[in-house]
């Protein structure tokens, strides 16, 4: 494995050739700079994603070498807690490996066989869009504090003594006494 001496660009990457050389990538993306990551963000964030990339050829025996790239990255990332409405931090670690086939087709069949992320191979990889899809993929579906730092509503005051709810025919019956009446007109 080398070391890239030039550092490719990390949103057009030719998967082969990086495979073919064993290429390590690392680097840091600013969350703000992640449009789609951006609209689930509780609050503007100076914060970054770290993240760390390693393309390798696996040989297959009586077959072509598979393409794979192992993703790491890491990322404080600010949502806003769905129980207390206050905003809370997600550390997401992502640790995924993809494998490369040569056609959608094949990426469709192996994908369903196999519990490896399998992706077709792309004429140019944008390395830094799959790190946002992964950390979007790992935020949770309802973000919230294991227990909130306050509640989202105060305790209520300790009710007074109830009164007892009116009878709702006693109008009626107040009215009916008023004209004396047994009920029938003579």
């Amino acid at each position: 494995m080398m070391k890239d001496r030039a550092a490719p660009d990390p949103t057009a990457l030719d998967v082969p050739a990086l495979c073919r050389h064993g290429v390590e990538l690392d680097g840091q993306l600013p969350l703000a700079r992640m449009e789609r990551l951006s609209q689930v963000l509780a609050a503007a964030s100076d914060g970054a994603a770290g993240w760390s990339a390693r393309a390798s050829l696996v040989p297959v025996t009586g077959g072509e070498p598979e393409m794979w790239l192992d993703l790491e990255a890491h990322a404080d990332v600010p949502l806003q807690c769905q129980r207390c409405l206050q905003m809370l931090t997600e550390h997401v670690v992502i640790d995924r490996r993809f494998r490369f086939v040569r056609s959608e087709e094949e990426a469709a069949e192996l994908d369903e066989e196999s519990e490896d992320d399998v992706l077709a191979l792309p004429p140019r990889l944008d390395l830094l869009a799959l790190l946002e899809d992964e950390l979007i993929l790992s935020l949770p579906i309802v973000p919230r504090h294991e227990i909130c730092p306050q509640p989202l509503l105060e305790p209520a005051a300790e009710p007074e003594e109830e009164t007892a709810a009116p009878h709702p025919f006693a109008a009626l019956a107040a009215l009916r006494g008023r004209t004396g009446g047994s009920g029938t007109s003579g």
